[in-house]
């Protein structure tokens, strides 16, 4: 995995820069305005920067062979012959008594020398003391700081695992991310190390996420579709007010929803507050009148009938909906989930609404639980990707763009 980080005037500039550099897979990981300093930073302009991930193919090598030395043993196997020499003397003629004493000194002198020469060969000859091995106690230890470091790194991965189940992340998922990771606790890192791992991993899995983007060409139809009671008519209020009270762009609503009379009437009256023009479209064949009608805003927000997913004639409606879109005109389908809802039930959902159209996901209701695993979960099991989340019923302020580190940290158990 490479990581880098990349800075522009903008922050559009500063992530076609890490594009640019990374590839269009690489993943947007955070996002930071870097304000000038100094005396005269009020004259100079701010610029951005982000951090841009992309992930490599890992690679394997072989572990070099270490090369053993043999204990090597030094023998003397030479017979050691110290010369002796006498120094000659000429001896004068003295008396008994003084030839005497100076043959003793002679003698005590010699023998002194032979010792001191005997005490040496000894200490020469002696067997060496065993020397220490620095490299291998340097090895040794090594290893077994590695050892120590595996263990804390299993305890550790265990207890995210935990913490994982426990966010209803499914077991598939959790069991896929920690054995990415099985190489990093093999080679003995530290915990924080392997937190970083998987912290990344988590990360790259969501993805970046994808909102609402406008072209040249006008208008762009996007269409809402999902299962009864998530909010999708709420949804469509808070990304409408984004667009025209944020961005300045010109928004139409368009409701397909004649099951409901009171979702027609709710969409209205967010139409009034927000000035927009408004209109009903009973059957497919009127979708496209309705469009050309307001052709000239930049976005037509479609809301479509809620259903179950087990209702296969609704189903059928919703898709000729939207295929009956004339293809002159840009088009978008977004699904609206909610995070309250049980796994299994949104894999079903998941399922049916795949037959209707290519779709991204926006979850709603993040307020009404602590549990996120689902989010993970159904982006991993469709492959769709994620759009924006909404946490309340305020408009427009309860919506905002998947924030990708926001829920990994809460994923593993942080705030």
């Amino acid at each position: 995995m490479t990581i880098n980080k990349y800075q522009g005037r903008t922050e559009e500039e500063a992530i076609r820069i890490a594009k640019e550099q990374l590839g269009e897979d690489a993943v947007i990981m955070n996002v930071k305005q870097i304000k000038s300093k100094g005396l005269f930073h009020f004259l100079k302009d701010s610029a951005y920067e982000v951090t841009a991930a992309v992930e490599e193919k890992e690679q394997m090598t072989k572990p070099s062979s270490l090369a053993i030395h043999d204990n090597i043993n030094f023998t003397a196997d030479e017979e050691i012959k110290i010369p002796l020499k006498v120094p000659e003397k000429e001896m004068r003629k003295e008396t008994n008594h003084q030839a005497d004493a100076l043959k003793r000194e002679s003698q005590n002198h010699l023998e002194e020398r032979i010792e001191n020469l005997q005490n040496f060969l000894e200490k020469q000859l002696a067997p060496a003391e065993p020397q220490v091995d620095k490299a291998s106690l340097k090895r040794e230890e090594k290893s077994k700081k590695e050892t120590k470091e595996q263990a804390e790194g299993i305890k550790f991965l265990k207890m995210i695992y935990g913490i994982m189940l426990e966010n209803e992340i499914s077991e598939k998922y959790a069991n896929a991310i920690l054995e990415d990771i099985e190489k990093v606790v093999r080679n003995g890192s530290s915990v924080d190390y392997i937190l970083s791992s998987i912290y990344q991993k988590m990360i790259l899995k969501f993805g970046q996420p994808k909102p609402i983007e406008l072209g040249e060409k006008k208008p762009k139809v996007v269409f809402f579709i999902g299962p009864t009671g998530v909010g999708k008519t709420t949804t469509i209020a808070k990304v409408a007010s984004k667009f025209k009270l944020e961005d300045g762009k010109t928004v139409a609503f368009l409701s397909a929803d004649t099951y409901r009379i009171a979702a027609a009437e709710q969409l209205k009256t967010y139409a009034n507050i927000l000035d927009t023009p408004f209109s009903i479209v009973y059957s497919p064949e009127e979708i496209n009148e309705a469009i050309e009608k307001t052709s000239d805003c930049d976005l037509i927000l479609v809301d479509t009938a809620g259903f179950s997913h087990k209702n296969m004639e609704q189903k059928d409606d919703i898709k000729k909906l939207i295929d009956s879109v004339d293809k002159k005109y840009a088009k978008e389908v977004f699904l609206v989930v909610s995070a309250t809802t049980k796994y299994k039930d949104l894999v079903n959902i998941a399922d049916v609404y795949h037959d209707i159209a290519d779709y991204k996901l926006i979850f709603t209701k993040l307020d009404e639980t602590s549990a996120y695993g689902n989010l993970l979960n159904i982006r991993l099991y469709s492959g769709a990707d994620l759009s924006y989340t909404t946490n309340g019923q305020n408009v427009p302020d309860d919506i905002e763009l998947f924030h990708t580190q926001k829920i990994v940290k809460q994923l593993l158990g942080g705030k």
